[in-house]
């Protein structure tokens, strides 16, 4: 098997054996299918992708687990128009079909959660109400309900949820069905909603399912030994099953940023497919799921029996066109997916769409016009290009070469550093953030088979920037320099810079003691983002006591946004670094610090011979001189991240 080959799910055939798996993106307007999910799947339908799953829509009105959440009742417009914009690329389109449960929140529906038993929700400690026969009846009859809209809507079928945020899969599980009753039968709920489902499609309608088959609770949960077992049950009543992993204990799981290995899920699908075909044969596909962002990952699992189909959902999200690529022959082209989760993960209070740190167009289909796929036809008579110059060669510079390049414009690129994206490489020297290089890598080949030229190692006078570029247009990208210290400093007091720190690991990566005095270390972190935690793993897992210093309630708070904020908190205990939590960094004196509790005022001496400094960035100046009216991107105009620099490079070159 290979990725491009046809395969059947029940009686139709998907062209290929890539799937687009469905995501929380809050493009929906009210609670429908939107005309911006329309353009999101269509873009995926036109770049190859075989299977597309819409995202999920609630099949009764007692759940609405965040604001733009879909309703099945009111998708039957929007569905349609997916369809219609999907199918004539070839894709098979299928509705993600759930009801979160316990696992809701009262706060869009201002009613009670609806779960199996009255086991208190672990992240919101809301206790559920526990269904009563009428409201299991009600919401079987909503999956009944739902499957029909979506046949009538012209997709090829549903997929049922029992994964992660599931009311079915509360239903499996000895963690949250305590019942005494006829639903102390944990399968009956989930076969009684798959024959709903069944009844509402017609004998045509594809039936999936997806199925957690390790909750990460051996004590009462589903355990991959139980789950084989089950998964051969249920697969009698569906066309394919989706492998996936994770509890009400572990929601992270679903979408797990690069500290867990891309796919973590690989062999629990493998033990899953061999007890599924031993009862069915090769009726029932079985599709891997887990961070497989990678084609030749995706090929391995194919080619040696894990699965039969590989989901790549944040693969595409980075780059539409994967398939078609791959397709083409060009798998090095594909732009990568990094696994950050900054721009993909979107289920919080902030409703962001969904998008990517390298392909910002992802969710704004409708808004951000796409650049040109290919470079521009040139003629021999067409004289030579016009001139365009970018200052920097970080992510905002490189995407504008990029971008210009494609457009026909002749880019040259001029950067002090001696690599390209030297700051971003820096970066992933840190623990846990080593994938982001591979963003900059594809910046940076994309730029060169594109005929851009690099002059690294060559610093530009500010005076002298008017001349670059024979006066054609010019964009600084020159990124941002350490910020103003909040903290006094003594004599002999060390203080790094946390990025002039990493700078050092990347030209010196065998040089273990970073330029750092020898004993404990320091880290203040006024920002509560992952450089600090990452820097602090990084130095513990070289054998230093590490202090990491905050004024917030929690370590890395900012990482609750990407899913890794309890999971950060729970390495950083495991390899013994200190957290000084609610506490304000005063002074920094050759053998000590002094922090000042937030509270209560009372200060505090820690024994450390030197401080590292993970705190705000201000803009390069170098070019403030320049007039103001040359253009800027990225870091230089303001400090923020990957996603905000790739994007405002991108402008710029489109605008030109």
């Amino acid at each position: 098997m290979t990725l491009l080959d046809p395969i059947d799910l029940g009686t139709r055939c998907a062209p290929n054996r890539v799937m687009f798996g469905p995501h929380v993106s809050n493009l929906g307007r009210d609670r429908t299918i939107s005309d911006r999910h329309v353009a999101y799947y269509g873009r995926r339908a036109e770049g190859g992708a075989g299977i597309i799953v819409t995202e999920e829509a609630s099949v009764h009105p007692s759940d609405w687990p965040y604001e733009r959440a879909p309703l099945a009742s009111e998708c039957v417009a929007g569905w349609a128009a997916v369809a219609d914009a999907c199918h004539p690329h070839g894709s098979l389109v299928l509705a993600a079909l759930g009801h979160a449960g316990g696992q809701g929140t009262s706060h869009w529906s201002q009613r009670e959660l609806w779960a199996p038993s009255r086991v208190p929700e672990v992240d919101t400690r809301e206790v559920p109400k526990q269904m009563e026969a009428a409201d299991i009846g009600a919401v079987v009859a909503g999956f009944g309900a739902a499957a029909e809209g979506a046949r009538s809507a012209g997709l090829d079928g549903v997929e049922v949820n029992a994964g992660q945020h599931s009311l079915v899969r509360q239903f499996l599980s000895g963690l949250t069905n305590q019942r005494g009753d006829e639903w102390a039968d944990r399968n009956r709920f989930a076969t009684d909603v798959l024959a709903a489902a069944r009844a509402g499609l017609g004998a045509d309608g594809v039936l999936g399912m997806r199925l957690s088959c390790d909750e990460y609770a051996p004590w009462a949960g589903i355990t991959p030994e139980a789950a084989a077992t089950l998964a051969a049950e249920l697969a009698g009543l569906i066309d394919y099953l989706v492998v996936v992993s994770g509890s009400i204990f572990t929601v992270g799981a679903t979408r797990p940023d690069a500290h867990v290995p891309a796919g973590f899920n690989l062999g629990l699908c493998s033990a899953v497919r061999t007890a599924v075909r031993a009862a069915h044969g090769d009726r029932v596909p079985v599709v891997a799921q887990g961070s497989i962002v990678d084609v030749t990952m995706a090929e391995t699992a194919l080619g040696d029996g894990t699965a039969d189909v590989v989901e790549m959902t944040r693969a595409q999200i980075a780059d539409p066109d994967l398939v078609s690529k791959a397709a083409a022959g060009h798998v090095e082209r594909i732009r990568p997916c990094v696994r950050c989760n900054q721009q993909c993960m979107v289920r919080d209070n902030r409703n962001p769409i969904v998008s990517c740190i390298g392909e910002p167009r992802s969710g704004h289909e409708l808004s951000d016009s796409e650049p040109p796929r290919l470079c521009a036809e040139r003629g021999a008579d067409d004289g030579p290009r016009r001139p365009v110059t970018v200052i920097g060669a970080g992510p905002a510079g490189m995407e504008a070469a990029r971008v210009a390049a494609l457009r026909g414009f002749g880019v040259t690129v001029v950067d002090a550093a001696d690599a390209c994206g030297a700051t971003v490489r820096a970066w992933t020297t840190a623990s846990g953030r080593e994938p982001m290089v591979r963003l900059v890598d594809w910046l940076e080949s994309e730029c060169r088979r594109l005929g851009v030229e690099f002059e690294l190692g060559r610093t530009v006078d500010p005076a002298g920037i008017g001349e670059l570029g024979a006066g054609g247009p010019t964009l600084l990208a020159t990124g941002a320099r350490p910020g103003e210290r909040s903290y006094g400093t003594t004599s002999g007091g060390v203080v790094v810079d946390a990025a002039a720190l990493l700078e050092h690991r990347r030209a010196q990566p065998d040089d273990d003691t970073l330029g750092l005095p020898t004993g404990a270390v320091a880290i203040w972190d006024p920002i509560g983002g992952p450089i600090a935690v990452s820097i602090a793993e990084t130095l513990a897992g070289l054998g230093r006591s590490v202090h990491l210093i905050t004024g917030d309630q929690i370590v890395g708070n900012e990482l609750s946004r990407t899913g890794d904020l309890a999971p950060a908190n729970a390495r950083l205990a495991q390899v013994g670094v200190t957290m000084h939590r609610r506490r304000i960094l005063r002074k920094v004196r050759k053998r000590d610090i002094e922090v000042e509790n937030r509270f209560t005022g009372a200060t505090e001496t820690i024994v450390v011979g030197a401080l590292i400094d993970a705190g705000h960035r201000l803009p390069d100046d170098t070019f403030n001189p320049v007039d103001r009216s040359v253009a800027r991107a990225g870091d230089c105009v303001a400090p923020r991240t990957i996603a905000q620099a790739v994007l405002e490079g991108r402008r710029w070159a489109q605008a030109l």
